[in-house]
């Protein structure tokens, strides 16, 4: 097996996650998320397609011109008209794609596996007269012919190329098979293997640490998940995953992820749920008083990730499952000073307008709750 390797993120919110049904980024929206994704820190971008048309093409210029520090790839069909509109386009890189599954072969192409291979040769060519680094990418890898899939390599290798992108297209494997996959085609190939998984079973994360410790050195992401059907790997997931189990990924700014989030929240529409872990606006609340009492002593007692990680912060909220502590602690942070007495009272009153209203109490609301007790108690 090859020696573990720097872990390289490429991220394709700018091309899978635009392929999220109903997700178009504008020009200002494309050039806005490339600079945030660069100044966060992010290596690698996939930033278009350029046979979608002239449009998409000039975005990716303006997208070349403005990003200074990440290498950017596009993504093309195994076509040779696709790579000849890849030409000048201010990219490194270009993503080569082509079915691998019979699947696919068969029933998307009408081709067999000897056409496929016979492709891989002159197209990688025709790329790398371009000047462009090549990355072959297996469609729908994950239902191919392990065998078929060494002569893959071996051909893409042979023919210059530098990276083959396994794609679990439809979001079919799980951490253990993509361990032992990944692992296998890493021991017989020199070339760099990088990981590109959905999340059709919620998986995408867990097999891209997976393919990760079975030697990838490239996995693709995008913010929030955002792409096809279920998504990809969301990019701050990995992150966080890499900087846990692998000890890296700290050279991404994740302290100013919350800006990124905002704004591909706003670009494509779609609303981060309030539990999405690390950056629903949910995941650093507490209300169960055994939580919050817990963690007003040691926030080690309940907390997993570090929100300062995230430039975010433990939030406290006062519900049906707060305790006296908890209403001493949050009237305390309004400048009033709350007895044990009145704690138990007011947590009565709390709890029954939360499952009234559904919601935690507003402050207005909590003075309102305060003064009510306090000329009945006096």
């Amino acid at each position: 097996m090859k020696t573990k390797k720097h872990i390289i993120i490429n991220d394709t919110t700018l091309r899978d996650g635009e392929q999220s049904a109903g997700v178009s980024f504008s020009l200002e929206e494309k050039l806005a998320i490339a600079l945030a994704l660069d100044e966060l820190g992010v290596p690698e971008l996939e930033v278009g397609i350029p046979a979608m048309g002239e449009d998409e093409r000039e975005s990716i210029r303006q997208v070349s011109e403005l990003v200074e520090n990440a290498r950017l790839m596009v993504w093309c069909r195994m076509h040779s008209d696709d790579i000849a509109l890849s030409k000048n386009l201010g990219v490194q890189s270009i993503d080569l794609s082509m079915p691998v599954s019979d699947q696919q072969i068969q029933n998307k192409l009408g081709q067999n596996r000897k056409w496929v291979l016979a492709q891989i040769e002159p197209r990688i060519e025709e790329a790398l007269e371009l000047g462009l680094e090549i990355c072959v990418g297996g469609e729908d890898a994950s239902r191919a012919d392990l065998d078929f899939l060494y002569q893959v390599l071996e051909a893409s290798e042979k023919a210059g190329a530098s990276r083959f992108r396994f794609a679990d297209t439809v979001g079919i494997m799980e951490p253990f098979s993509v361990y032992e996959t990944i692992s296998q085609l890493n021991s017989m190939s020199d070339l760099d293997i990088e990981m590109h998984a959905h999340d059709d079973l919620g998986l995408a994360t867990a097999n891209t640490l997976a393919a990760i410790r079975a030697g990838a050195s490239h996995v693709n992401t995008t913010v929030h998940g955002l792409g096809e059907r279920a998504g990809n790997a969301p990019l701050e997931e990995v992150s966080m995953g890499l900087r846990r189990f692998f000890n890296q990924a700290y050279d991404i700014d994740m302290a100013d992820y919350s800006s990124v989030s905002q704004l591909v929240e706003q670009a494509s529409g779609r609303h981060v749920s309030w539990q999405k872990s690390l950056v629903g606006e949910g995941v650093f609340t507490h209300e169960a008083g055994i939580h919050v009492d817990g963690l007003m002593k040691d926030r080690m007692n309940y907390q997993g990730v570090d929100p300062a990680e995230l430039g975010r912060d433990h939030q406290f909220i006062l519900g049906k499952h707060s305790g006296s502590h908890a209403i001493i602690h949050a009237y305390a942070n309004m400048g009033i000073q709350v007895l044990r007495q009145q704690a138990e009272i007011l947590l009565e009153k709390i709890r029954y307008f939360s499952v009234q209203y559904k919601r935690a109490p507003a402050e207005q609301e909590l003075r309102h709750f305060y003064y009510e007790i306090n000329s009945i108690l006096s």
